[in-house]
């Protein structure tokens, strides 16, 4: 059975930072992508950072700010959030799949409240 597990999400003032983790199990992260996604209260779901064999994608507005980072070894994903923003705040979703933009598979989420 497929799990994605994130971690790390809670509540801080604007500029601070947060460390979000991602443990997979019944599925191998290493030659697939992996994703992080998020989705605020009335807002569409988006995509924020992808990894897949090196590549990194990162979304304007969390471009200079996140990084996605993945531990093959832990098969765990890590995305770093620096400087963040009250915009930031949203539920954050792991996901992985072939297709970086459609994942096979979705963690449960974890949310960020950023203020101000």
């Amino acid at each position: 059975q497929v799990q994605l597990v994130e971690s790390g999400g809670g509540s801080v003032q604007a500029g601070g930072s947060l460390r979000l983790s991602c443990a997979a199990s019944g599925y191998t992260i290493n030659g697939n992508c992996v994703s992080w996604f998020r989705q605020a209260p009335g807002k569409e779901r988006e995509r924020v950072a992808s990894m897949y064999a090196g590549f990194r994608y990162y979304d304007d507005f969390v471009k200079g700010r996140f990084t996605i980072s993945q531990d093959n070894a832990k098969n765990t994903v890590h995305l770093q959030m620096n400087s963040l923003k009250p915009e930031d705040s949203a539920m954050y979703y792991c996901a992985a799949g072939a297709q970086c933009a459609t994942p096979d598979a979705w963690g449960q989420g974890t949310q960020v409240t950023v203020s101000s």
